[in-house]
């Protein structure tokens, strides 16, 4: 791994992005389907806690991200 990337997990599969991706960009290159179902609205992300996270929000270095269903608004 070079300095311009960081290592993250998306669904316990670790996944080297760019210093400025977002977490899409981390699902996208994990799995192009769950990026769609993400950016569809069909599928969220969360964080290790298990809370979410925005598809747009900045990555760290050793971030674990999960993809998970949504929950209908109402």
């Amino acid at each position: 791994m070079n300095d311009s990337l960081i290592r993250v997990y998306v669904d316990a599969r670790p996944v080297d992005v760019a210093l400025s991706a977002t977490v899409l960009d981390a699902v996208r290159l994990a799995n192009a389907g769950l990026a769609a179902a993400v950016s569809a609205g069909e599928r969220s992300v969360t964080d290790s806690r298990g809370l979410p996270i925005a598809a747009d929000a900045p990555l760290h270095g050793g971030a674990i991200l999960r993809v998970v269903a949504a929950r209908p608004r109402s």
